[in-house]
């Protein structure tokens, strides 16, 4: 199976982004850039990551009126990214709108619950039940508005893709068993994660943040 660690570049600094990559690049299958980077360098410093020559996830995580989402999507199929994220609270019209319009090697991916998020946050915002539930509610929206999969913690993965064998499912919040969690609530070690069926582990500062970056990548490669 081809490597599906996808090293998180959470960072505005296209250099730092650019050595990251370098370093890393033979002992990953991709690299995430987010919403940082893309407001600091927009689709030029994306195609500077992309000449690396690894796939690039862009978590924008899309969230709006489906005609708003469906422009902004399309303005970015030229990037051609191998995998977009949106918001599937933004409902079933948005997610089918936001499909439409990726380019057709683009896979549209679902985010379900924020892994920095649990039950009380949840809560909070009016959102009765189970976190496990309701990332299962938005990973049946999401399946049957003809998206690719979704995005969900590692404590959902197993359930989710038991319900939708053929999805594609994302894993952010992933550590090593030695790791420190950060601003991650629910999290699991990325062996557990691939176990339970992330086609996708997302790995950020464990990686970047380690003395030695390709090591480290390595190391948690081998885990696998």
């Amino acid at each position: 199976m081809a490597n599906r660690i996808f090293v998180a570049l959470d960072t505005p600094d296209l250099d730092r982004a650019r050595a990251l990559a370098q370093k890393v690049r033979h002992h990953v299958g991709g690299i995430k850039l987010g919403l940082e980077f893309f407001c600091a360098h927009g689709p030029s410093g994306i195609r500077a990551i992309e000449e690396i020559g690894l796939p690039v996830f862009l978590d924008l995580k899309l969230h709006d009126i489906p005609n708003t989402v469906a422009k902004a999507v399309q303005s970015l199929a030229g990037l051609a990214p191998a995998v977009l994220t949106v918001h599937a609270s933004g409902g079933r019209a948005m997610l089918e709108d936001a499909k439409a319009a990726a380019h057709p090697s683009t896979k549209v991916v679902a985010v379900t619950m924020l892994t920095s998020l649990d039950e009380d946050d949840l809560a909070a915002t009016g959102v009765a039940g189970s976190a496990h539930d309701h990332v299962l509610r938005l990973a049946d929206l999401a399946r049957e508005a003809g998206l690719d999969g979704i995005v969900c913690s590692g404590a959902e993965v197993k359930a989710a893709h038991a319900a939708w064998p053929k999805g594609y499912f994302v894993v952010p919040g992933v550590r090593p068993a030695d790791g420190e969690l950060g601003d991650q609530k629910r999290v699991v070690t990325p062996r557990m994660a691939a176990d339970h069926g992330a086609s996708m582990l997302v790995i950020g500062r464990p990686i970047t943040r380690a003395e030695n970056p390709d090591a480290a990548a390595r190391a948690i490669a081998a885990t696998l």
